[in-house]
């Protein structure tokens, strides 16, 4: 129901319970960066790898990459959705060092262990800003890196396992290269 001067108090109310404090958004913003800084850093690992001559690793390097775009376009819809536009910050452009593929695995898990310190700083603003809206996108966030780092883990060990081997090295190429990306842009 409309007042008389065309506002709707439902409507009002909702978006003032909706909206984001300014804490929120600061740590909000600076995580759709953090997003997307780590599709570059993926992007960067792939074209590296590419060097390499080894696609599978490349194509998985690549897939992660867009998984990235698609978790700042979780966090930027969430914004979005509660009357907030966030702006991107700077980007640097991503510095890898190393010369052999396990190099750029551990770079690609150093990252995830920042993005991921990350969303438990947003977590904990979360709580003490008492911003229940945000709970359910940070718990699947929290659930995601658990699983980015497990997996990039794990390869790592595998690499470690294969050493200088270039059959295992390039198996373990062909198995990356099999992975299809499962790449949502809901919250499943």
């Amino acid at each position: 129901m409309e007042h008389e001067d065309g506002t709707n108090p439902s409507r009002i109310a909702k978006e003032k319970h909706m909206q984001l404090s300014p804490a929120m958004q600061k740590v909000l913003g600076e995580q759709v960066t953090l997003e997307l800084e780590a599709s570059m850093v993926y992007l960067q690992l792939s074209i590296q790898l590419d060097d390499h001559d080894l696609p599978g690793m490349t194509r998985w390097m690549r897939a992660q990459s867009e998984e990235e775009q698609v978790h700042a376009a979780k966090f930027i819809q969430h914004c979005q959705d509660r009357g907030f536009a966030p702006q991107i910050g700077d980007i640097a452009a991503p510095k890898v060092s190393g010369s052999q593929p396990i190099d750029y695995f551990k770079a690609a898990l150093a990252h995830e262990e920042k993005v991921s310190e990350s969303i438990r700083n947003l977590y904990r603003t979360a709580q003490s800003e008492t911003d229940l809206d945000v709970l359910p996108l940070l718990h699947w966030f929290i659930d995601e890196q658990v699983e980015e780092e497990s997996t990039i883990s794990e390869i790592i060990g595998r690499l470690e396992l294969v050493g200088d081997s270039g059959s295992g090295l390039l198996r373990i190429d062909s198995e990356l290269g099999s992975r299809h990306p499962d790449i949502k842009a809901d919250n499943e």
